[in-house]
């Protein structure tokens, strides 16, 4: 039996809520026997249309998926619900993950020589955070591995995908105004992924 537009609507919402992590079209497509591809597609606009305003939260597209998520204002009540502090990364931390982010795939060598220190520690601890990954190995003498940005860092920075990163501009403006060393990610998406306070 085809299901009504209200009730495909319906389905959708229920699909994404449910999800864990972000949730594709393709993957809602095999879920929903019979709903075309322009069907999901249009009641996830009907439904971003319905949270867009005067909720605690909205459907974003993120991470190549689709997610409901908590309006970052809203943050400091869910983490005085839940007990736990939004996370923090260190300025290392920080200009590791953006030379990964924008360089990759890269070896720990070429962030290094990129940072001018020591970079093993903190890309360690990126990896543990599970926000970059190992790509594999570099076709060069001693074949060293070389790294790349995980899914959990497009859900982390809340973004749709790679092609969602500031531009070199953007990132020149946002110099300019003088950011403390210690940034805080927004606290948004599930709440069991939030991390506690680090200092990667």
């Amino acid at each position: 039996m085809k299901e009504t537009k209200d009730d495909l609507k319906a389905i959708v919402e229920a699909l994404i809520l449910a999800s864990e992590k972000p949730l594709s079209i393709d993957r809602m497509k095999e879920v929903i026997e019979g709903a075309s591809m322009q069907d999901i597609v249009q009641c996830i606009s009907l439904l971003q249309e319905e949270y867009r305003d005067g909720r605690g939260f909205y459907l974003s597209e993120v991470a190549e998926g689709y997610q409901f998520r908590t309006r970052p204002r809203y943050a400091p009540y869910l983490q005085k619900l839940y007990r736990i502090k939004a996370p923090k990364f260190s300025q290392p931390a920080l200009e590791t993950l953006a030379i990964i982010a924008y360089r990759q795939p890269i070896t720990r060598a070429e962030v290094e020589e990129l940072r001018g220190v020591d970079a093993g520690g903190v890309i360690k601890s990126l990896l543990d955070k599970k926000l970059i990954k190992i790509l594999g190995k570099k076709d060069v003498p001693g074949r060293p591995m070389i790294y790349g940005t995980a899914r959990e860092f497009l859900e982390a920075f809340g973004l749709k995908d790679l092609k969602s990163l500031p531009t070199l501009k953007d990132m020149a403006e946002l110099g300019e105004s003088k950011e403390p060393a210690q940034t805080e990610l927004v606290f948004e998406g599930n709440t069991e992924e939030a991390g506690e306070q680090t200092d990667a």
